[in-house]
């Protein structure tokens, strides 16, 4: 069965296009204007893939995100305006796995969802870990769940905080620049003024350090990128 997805748009003409060129693609798409019919559809038909406009009225997209990641895996695009950096970032942080700016091109678009659906369902992920690191600190990386599990409480991963941390994970001692991740994360080449790598290693830090401000696993190479601390 093909892959469900679910845009919540509140502009209906904009929405119907969408959700006709998705459909010409061969996907499964249901369109919603709010935060309601988004509940009723998810609590019939979980969607892989929402794709959320940032800016509806009422319960806004950031506001879904934060509800959406605190319960689910659900892959989530978020659609905003060029004037909406400081809510991109701030979509990133609470768990948004990408973000397509306004006025957008219907194909990058489809793009963004395929690479997402390629990561969400671990298509072609059958690499080794015999040397991958599966266990630091108080955690348990669990690659098959996708999340971070200690004696205290369990860490879902979205879906690109699931990639940089299997990586890194996969490579100990090794630096990745902030391009290559990027293209890792499938947003292909980084633009100027990106910060979506730091933010996500920033979200990344936030669950698996004891202080995120001096971490302890995932440190930082001044002007070259990241790494993953090596076992001494």
């Amino acid at each position: 069965m093909s892959a469900h997805i679910l845009i919540v748009e509140d502009d209906r003409v904009t929405r119907m296009r969408l959700a006709g060129y998705l459909r010409s693609l061969g996907h499964r798409v249901t369109e919603v204007g709010d935060a309601e019919a988004m509940q009723e559809v998810i609590d019939i038909d979980p969607p892989e893939v929402l794709v959320l406009d940032i800016g509806l009225e009422g319960k806004d997209g950031l506001t879904i995100t934060r509800e959406q990641r605190a319960k689910s895996r659900v892959g989530i695009i978020l659609l905003t305006s060029r004037d909406e950096q400081v809510d991109r970032i701030v979509g990133l942080e609470m768990g948004a796995d990408d973000y397509v700016t306004k006025p957008y091109d219907r194909r990058e678009l489809a793009a963004r969802i395929k690479n997402l659906l390629f990561r969400i369902t671990d298509i072609g992920r059958s690499a080794p870990v015999t040397d991958a690191v599966e266990d630091f600190g108080p955690w348990h990386f669990d690659r098959i769940r996708r999340r971070l599990v200690s004696a205290a409480r369990i860490e879902t991963l979205s879906a690109q905080e699931f990639d940089l941390l299997d990586v890194l994970t996969r490579n100990p001692g090794v630096t990745f620049g902030r391009p290559r991740l990027s293209e890792i994360i499938g947003r292909g080449d980084l633009r100027p003024g990106d910060r979506t790598i730091d933010v996500l290693i920033g979200r990344l830090r936030k669950k698996i350090e004891a202080d995120p401000t001096k971490p302890d696993h995932i440190l930082t190479r001044t002007g070259e990128g990241y790494c993953f601390a090596a076992e001494s």
